[in-house]
């Protein structure tokens, strides 16, 4: 990648460096940009160029890159579209930039960081080093359990789609004075988005998948958040997901009414009315969590979340009649092992025993399925240990998978051993060893 261009003087920090396309493109933080992409892997984007093949790429073409970075002329590719569908209907758009923009981007957004961290606000927590998403939840469950017993759940209307290209420039500038720079970052919002053949001009929005976004986001709703403390709010804000905490539904209503029209005038930004509320906090959900309506206030799993995990195990135990129990069950178990990881600070564990339940019975109904006659059935029953005339009755019951997998005899046959001995995690063992460990 060539020597550094400018090195720091002697004593000099990092968030000291002038705000230069020099400062970025510096061997040391080219070389952490490098590692990054290769740990985050990805998808290839518009010229099928993958991850593995950037460091051969780089050896080539670097020179010609970096002089087209230095004189001001690189034009970035356009960015691939894919789109992954909600659970509850509709596509979330997420942009793939090329493999070399995005190690450009990376170590744009490395050496923005240091600048603009220090001016966000407290509570912020989203894609910012040191915070995460358990925080904010434990923010918001201590506003709750301090009286602020309403929230005002606002939720942005397309975020990523709706960015003011103008407004975020004018917040760069504010720092930024390399024209270069400004001119290149604007250059990867505008960049063309191509599907299969069909290529779209882009005016707004930042393309989900860029790793300029998250640093971007931030830094434009950090207007939101000086506002809201202005006002004397108390909020917690992740990305684009902010829920204000206060004590009735006039002083919410006012908040949300208020905060949309300064969101329309300032950021021209649009509240979704449809998908906010002014509401109990334990009638909404926040980063996947909710919160009981008692005093404590305690942490539990928002219902969404519970469906959005049955829905992964059901396509991964529903049409596999033929694929063996442990294959499946091994399928299952970083599924299961992701989920409770963040879930681990529920503090109603009803649930986890509940889904452990549901898990084992997906189970028994995928081998019932997979057993198909009466006379297989019969067999495997009476080898799990039921009598010949009770194996034969159940086999022969005419009755659905479902409905056998919730049943006494599959229970009797195929008890929780079985599957304990077969691998199977449950959510309640796991979400304990966290609680262990803390």
């Amino acid at each position: 990648m060539g020597a550094e261009t400018r090195t720091a003087k002697p004593g000099q920090t990092k968030a000291e460096h002038p705000l230069s396309i020099e400062a970025v493109i510096t061997r040391s933080n080219l070389m952490l940009a490098y590692q990054r992409v290769l740990e985050n892997k990805g998808a290839a984007g518009v010229d099928n160029l993958g991850v593995g093949e950037l460091k051969d790429w780089l050896k080539r073409h670097w020179p010609t890159v970096k002089a087209a970075l230095l004189d001001g002329s690189y034009l970035p590719q356009a960015i691939r579209r894919v789109e992954l569908p909600k659970l509850n209907g509709g596509v979330r758009v997420l942009g793939i930039p090329t493999v070399v923009d995005r190690l450009i981007q990376q170590a744009i957004q490395q050496h923005l960081t240091p600048y603009y961290e220090p001016e966000f606000s407290e509570s912020s927590y989203g894609f910012r080093p040191g915070r995460n998403a358990w925080q904010a939840v434990r923010q918001a469950q201590a506003y709750v359990q301090g009286g602020r017993r309403w929230v005002v759940d606002m939720d942005l209307e397309k975020f990523f789609d709706r960015v003011n290209h103008d407004i975020m420039m004018s917040r760069l500038s504010r720092k930024i004075k390399d024209v270069r720079l400004l001119r290149l970052i604007r250059r990867y919002l505008e960049a063309d988005m191509v599907s299969g053949k069909v290529v779209t001009k882009r005016r707004e929005g930042m393309p989900q998948g860029s790793p300029l976004s998250p640093l971007l986001s931030n830094l434009l709703l950090t207007d939101l958040d000086r506002e809201l403390e202005r006002r004397g709010h108390r909020f917690c804000r992740y990305a684009d997901d902010c829920n204000i905490y206060v004590s009735s539904r006039k002083a919410g209503e006012q908040a949300m009414n208020s905060i949309s029209r300064y969101l329309e005038k300032h950021l021209r930004l649009t509240v979704n009315r449809d998908k906010s509320a002014v509401a109990r906090p334990w009638e909404r959900k926040f980063l996947g969590y909710s919160l009981t309506w008692h005093k404590q206030a305690k942490l539990k799993i928002a219902a969404s979340s519970v469906s959005r995990l049955k829905e992964k195990i059901r396509s991964l135990t529903t049409g596999n009649s033929s694929k063996a129990l442990k294959a499946v069950i091994d399928g299952l178990a970083p599924v299961l092992r992701g989920w409770i990881s963040y879930f681990r600070m529920t503090e109603v564990k009803g649930i986890l025993e509940e889904l452990d339940g549901w898990v084992r019975r997906k189970l028994r109904c995928l081998l019932w399925r997979h057993w198909k006659r009466p006379y297989k059935r019969a067999r495997m029953l009476m080898k799990g240990g039921l009598s010949e005339e009770r194996a034969w009755i159940s086999a022969t019951n005419q009755r659905g998978p479902w409905w056998n997998a919730g049943a006494s005899h599959m229970n009797q046959a195929l008890p929780k051993k079985l599957f304990d001995r077969a691998g199977l995690l449950s959510l309640l063992e796991l979400h304990r060893q966290f609680q262990c460990c803390k």
